[in-house]
């Protein structure tokens, strides 16, 4: 079966991938078709998990390849912290949250409402594409630990299930400070901690 996580970017999205690069019955790889058209882009190997934030421009193609027969995962992290790490990303290539404002929205404001139009829209597109969806779930990042515990279970992972939970512990591919420890971080050490 072949996932696919499913994001706006600036969610976590490199972490999933280092996390799951300790799935050993799974390859995987985070953004791994960039620059491929047509019929190519959506060409995956069997088992494989796919972390890309364009494939939310692609849910219709998505749907038509892999439909019911593919596990979806909706990666989501606080809204606030999504736009901030968007609005400090206007300049440089590929930027997705000026591709949005230019292209998509064409505005020429570059202010933080564009960042959180951008949040709101992709994560919509997300939950009308995953409503009829036989296999998925939602992992919010304030939440990680637990929902990657789950995540490795819904998709029946075998692996160093270890040290991809180590793997939350680092920060990676980030536009602020790396001590932020979230909730759910605290929460899966003291269960660990206490077992």
């Amino acid at each position: 079966m072949n996932v696919f996580v499913l994001s706006t970017g600036r969610s976590g999205s490199k972490t999933f991938f280092k996390a799951c690069s300790h799935i050993e019955n799974y390859s995987t790889g985070h953004e791994r078709n960039w620059g491929k058209v047509g019929k190519d882009r959506l060409i995956y190997p069997e088992n494989y998990i796919a972390i890309d934030n364009r494939l939310t421009w692609l849910l219709g193609k998505l749907d038509k390849k892999y439909g019911n027969s593919a596990f979806y995962v909706h990666l989501k992290r606080n809204r606030d912290e999504v736009a901030e790490s968007l609005n400090k990303r206007w300049k440089g290539y590929p930027s997705i949250i000026e591709a949005y404002r230019k292209n998509i929205i064409v505005t020429k404001d570059r202010t933080i409402n564009i960042c959180y139009d951008y949040y709101d829209t992709v994560n919509s597109n997300i939950e009308m594409f995953l409503k009829d969806k036989e296999y998925k779930m939602k992992f919010n990042m304030d939440n990680c630990e637990n929902d990657f515990e789950l995540f490795w279970k819904k998709i029946k992972a075998k692996g160093e299930f270890e040290k991809a939970m180590e793997e939350w512990d680092r920060t990676y591919n980030s536009s602020k400070d790396n001590s932020v420890i979230t909730l759910g971080k605290l929460i899966y050490k003291f269960k660990k901690f206490m077992s």
